[in-house]
């Protein structure tokens, strides 16, 4: 079994390393010290399983867990984390993988042998329950994981099954409900009518047009979006408060 380690501090890396290497089926195939790291790594290596640390600098390991799920075989991931009642219970309640830190080799290699892909709606939980929006979106291209800061997103459009990203640099579809990314970016993102969400950040202006209905005219490009009657009021709301 490939096993890729992920840990911001090198002495935990170290001793996941050392308790994998004592056991004969596993192999370490790569270690990385972040979320973008981890997903690289991932990418280039194949790991049949992903030993994650949560509590990690700009990317954290539920994030990190949802963009390795992108993957055409994606990985069984093991979350390692420090005591938290919380979390444990989030986990258990979720039927996915863990470990508490200090990591010991019994618990381990029990983990390792029960260890599992988690689906996006387990991730998805998961993340609510924590209370953390992603700060990326993430999409497969011609075969490789390309990441958008969502800070750079300017927004959200749904057409049947895809939702077109348009961000700084250009376009990328997902595959995932517009609903759900409404109720996930909901401090950043307004929806403006029922298949579209555009980033407060930026927006330029919202107007009413000849016809007396809502537009939306955002940052660097020329035109505008309709805001749905429906929606104005809570779109005008939204603006004021930001």
């Amino acid at each position: 079994m490939k096993i890729l380690v992920v840990d911001d501090e090198a002495p935990a890396r170290e001793r996941l390393k050392r308790l994998i290497e004592e056991q004969d089926a596993w192999q370490v195939v790569a270690e990385a010290s972040n979320g973008r790291e981890a997903l690289e790594r991932a990418y280039a290596t194949q790991p049949d399983l992903v030993l994650l640390d949560i509590r990690m600098p700009g990317m954290d390991g539920i994030e990190t867990a949802r963009h390795l799920a992108q993957m055409d075989e994606p990985p069984a991931v093991i979350f390692t984390t420090a005591f938290n009642e919380y979390a444990v219970e989030a986990f258990d309640a979720n039927a996915v993988g863990y470990v508490l830190k200090p990591v010991r080799r019994e618990r381990l290699a029990d983990a390792l042998q029960r260890a599992g892909r988690l689906t996006r709606p387990q991730l998805a939980k998961l993340a609510s329950r924590d209370q953390q929006a992603r700060k990326h979106i993430s999409a497969r291209v011609r075969g490789e994981l390309r990441l958008v800061a969502v800070r750079d997103v300017l927004y959200f459009h749904a057409d049947q099954k895809y939702v077109t990203v348009r961000h700084h640099d250009g376009e990328l579809l997902i595959d995932e409900p517009i609903k759900e990314l409404a109720d996930e970016f909901t401090d950043a993102f307004v929806r403006v009518h029922r298949s579209m969400l555009v980033s407060v950040a930026h927006i330029e202006a919202l107007a009413k047009n000849a016809k007396g209905h809502y537009e939306i005219r955002l940052k660097g490009l020329e035109e505008c979006f309709p805001v749905s009657r429906r929606l104005a009021p809570a779109v005008v709301k939204k603006l004021r408060k930001a």
